[in-house]
Parts: structure tokens; sequence; C-alpha cells
């Protein structure tokens, strides 16, 4: 009796291990699926917070740098794709410009961002209005207008002057929103996997607008970015809040673009 009653204690214990070890597989692959679904991973997309509105993305490989400004040694040595979204410091920086006009890399920017440079334009300059679209290697940009609402506001940011962007490859959808407020182009946008949002006053917009034109737009994955502003940082934990609470499903990503 004691020898039965210890087999099918046995046999219990073992079939409760065997459930836990289903159950953990389970969660893997869902956990698997749903990284895969996001069109991301390690070898295919590369993100490096410089500061502010500049970063530097690496899709396949393929090295992008978005509004690059500050230290030109940040950016030297590497060839690759450079987009630009509006004339103003913390966008546009001439010297790092200079350091990019030869060799390999390819520069793409609104018109009236080249109407800013001084001396000879680079061959390697490529001009990108809002509507316009482009390829770099097996990467597609197009332009997407940025730009402020706000009647008092309009002159900072005028429509048809700077770019957004979305960046395509490889099915992997990315959006970058430069200076802009909740425009109706940003909520119209379809399928984006990663998208960096601004939200700063008074020259963007506030996270309430920001976190409302995610919710309507449904990236898979948002940066928050360019949230320094007049008064100090916007609070970008008030923007997470406000996003997951309308949809648990968009991952929000808070990353330092001010670690200096």
């Amino acid at each position: 009796m004691f020898k039965f009653q210890y087999a099918l204690v046995l046999l219990l214990l073992m079939s409760i291990s065997c459930k836990d070890e289903q159950t953990n597989k389970t969660t893997v692959s869902q956990t698997t699926e749903k990284f895969t679904d996001a069109a991301v991973d390690k070898t295919s997309f590369k993100l490096t917070p410089v500061s502010h509105a500049s970063m530097m993305l690496e899709i396949n490989g393929t090295t992008i740098y978005v509004d690059p400004v500050g230290e030109t040694s940040k950016y030297e040595g590497i060839p690759g794709l450079v987009l630009v979204t509006d004339f103003h410091g913390d966008h546009f920086n001439q010297e790092v410009i200079g350091l990019k006009s030869s060799g390999e890399t390819v520069i793409m920017m609104p018109q009236a961002c080249s109407d800013k440079l001084d001396g000879e334009l680079p061959g390697n300059l490529t001009i990108l209005n809002n509507g316009d679209t482009k390829k770099y290697k097996d990467i597609s940009v197009t332009a997407i207008p940025m730009y402020n609402l706000r009647e008092e506001d309009k002159n900072k940011h005028v429509k048809g002057r700077g770019n957004g962007y979305v960046i395509e490859s490889d099915g992997m959808r990315i959006y970058i929103s430069g200076d802009t407020e909740d425009i109706p182009e940003m909520r119209a946008l379809k399928d984006i996997d990663i998208a960096f949002v601004c939200m700063n006053l008074p020259y963007t917009m506030t996270v309430e607008a920001a976190a409302d034109a995610v919710l309507e737009f449904a990236p898979k994955t948002v940066y928050p970015y360019h949230y320094r502003g007049a008064n100090g940082k916007s609070d970008v934990a008030k923007f997470k809040s406000l996003v997951n609470a309308g949809n648990k499903d968009i991952t929000v990503t808070q990353l330092d673009w001010y670690a200096e």
C-alpha cells in the first residue's frame, strides 16, 4: 500500500512538472511571436541616442544619422545616410554636414535646409520635400510634413519647410516626427513599427497632444524624444501613462536623450 501511494505521489509530481514546463514554453513562444511581429530584432535595428533630436540608427547594417549636431567626432568614419529635418540649430549643423559631404555617405534634406548651406553644395546631397520618396540602398525614405498648428506658433515651423520622415526597409517602417504638432498627416500614418515623437513647449506639442496622436496612428513601439523645452524637460512618464492607458499594446520606451 505504501509503495502504491508513493508511486501515485511521484506520478502526480511529474505531471505538475510537465505542466509547468509546458507553460514556460508557451510563454517564451508568445514573447517570441510578439517580438518578431514588431519587425525589430537586435540584428536588424539598433538605436543610439545622441542628444535631443540627434540619433544614429542602424538598419540591416546601414547607419542612418538623424539631425546630426554636436561634436563631429561622434559621426566620423562611418559611411551611411544623413537625414536633416529642419534648419534650426538643434537639427542642422554645417560642420557635421561638411564632414559627411563626400565619400559613400548620402545627405537628404529639404530645400529650406540646403538653402542655408554655405559654399558649393555637396555632390552627395539629395533634396527631399514633403511627399517625396528616395531610395538609399535597400532603404526607402519618404518626407512627411512637420509643422505647428497653434496660430501663435505657426511661424516657428511653417508647413512645407521641414520634413518628418518615414523610413522603410524589409517591411519595417520607422517614423521620425521632427518638429511638429499632432498634425493630420501624423495621425493618418499606417503600419508604423517604431515611432520617434517629439514633445516640448513652446516649440512642438504637449505630452497630451503627442499621446493622443500616438493612440490614433498606433505604432507598435514609440520613443519619446526631443522633449526638452523652454521650461525644462517634458513629463515623458506622463506620456507613457497616457499611451498605455489608451492602448496597452503600444510599447513606450523611455531613453535618456540628455545624458550629458
